[in-house]
């Protein structure tokens, strides 16, 4: 029995996963080429397209955000790491800058706009020409919102996990940040998870660190980073392991027996336990 075939037992009517690791996909179960809705999973995508555009000079991560309306002070590195001060849905803050870790579509939907108007592109065109199509993710696009509306499949995915374990789009300084703490003293709540002092986050993704319990195995180093959608999907990449998962389902979050959250942690711990260096997959 592999790994993977503990999600044939999930609640969902469909469900696809892949591990993948630096040399390509090392499995995979379930419908890889069918399209989900990966809903939360797109943050991780809009960030990296983000870092794109910071690092062909069209937009600076620390210099204030221009031509959209967002707190005064806020930066494109605030907008990513939720930091913001905006709130979950909305256009009022409810907190200053910098001060705490508030889980916030509208940021991520801003710092997208920030990028549209700094490279005059629509923004689900640059993701496009700047993150997708160089992958060869050529079944994604954005349907809606950039912070939760990106439709995706399994096989797309695994190549993305792939870029964040070996960037090619990225410099590896930059692909360094986005994976590490920002803003590291700020707390905050991972909605459906709890609460968490600190609650580590880096630039679109969130990073493991010492938060216990939560959804991500408890075998994942601290510095695993990805994220988890309300389409009842989840990612994560996991530098110490050298290894990515993937698991895309058509059961929302809010809709499994209890939560997911407990199923997508053993399903981490068994992928672990399998393909990381030592595992039965070595």
């Amino acid at each position: 029995m592999g790994a993977l075939d503990l999600v044939s037992h999930w609640p969902a009517a469909t469900v696809a996963a892949a591990v993948v690791e630096p040399a390509g996909v090392g499995a995979t179960l379930g419908p890889t080429g069918g399209r989900f809705r990966i809903a939360s999973l797109s943050k991780v995508l809009t960030a990296w397209a983000a870092l794109v555009a910071v690092e062909e000079g069209s937009i600076g991560l620390d210099a204030p955000i221009v031509g959209v309306a967002v707190p005064p002070g806020c930066t494109l590195r605030h907008l990513l790491a939720h930091a913001s001060g905006l709130p979950f849905e909305g256009h009022v803050a409810i907190a200053e800058v910098g001060e705490r870790r508030i889980y916030s579509n509208t940021g991520i939907e801003r710092a997208a706009e920030a990028v549209a108007v700094a490279t005059d592109m629509p923004f689900d065109t640059y993701l496009a020409e700047a993150v997708l199509t160089p992958l060869g993710m050529s079944v994604t696009e954005v349907v809606g919102s950039p912070a939760h509306g990106v439709h995706s499949t399994v096989d797309d995915l695994s190549r993305f996990l792939g870029e964040m374990l070996r960037p090619r789009l990225l410099h590896a300084d930059t692909a360094a940040d986005a994976m590490s703490v920002q803003f590291p003293d700020l707390d905050g709540i991972v909605p459906g998870v709890g609460r968490f002092t600190p609650c580590p986050w880096g630039l679109g993704m969130e990073i493991h660190g010492a938060k216990d319990p939560h959804w991500m195995g408890r075998d994942n180093s601290p510095a695993t980073v990805g994220h988890f959608g309300g389409a009842g999907t989840m990612m994560w990449v996991d530098p110490v392991a050298d290894i990515g998962l993937v698991a895309l389902t058509d059961l929302p979050f809010d809709r499994w027996p209890g939560t997911p959250v407990l199923a997508w942690r053993e399903l981490s711990d068994v992928v672990l336990t399998e393909f990381r260096p030592g595992g039965r997959g070595a």
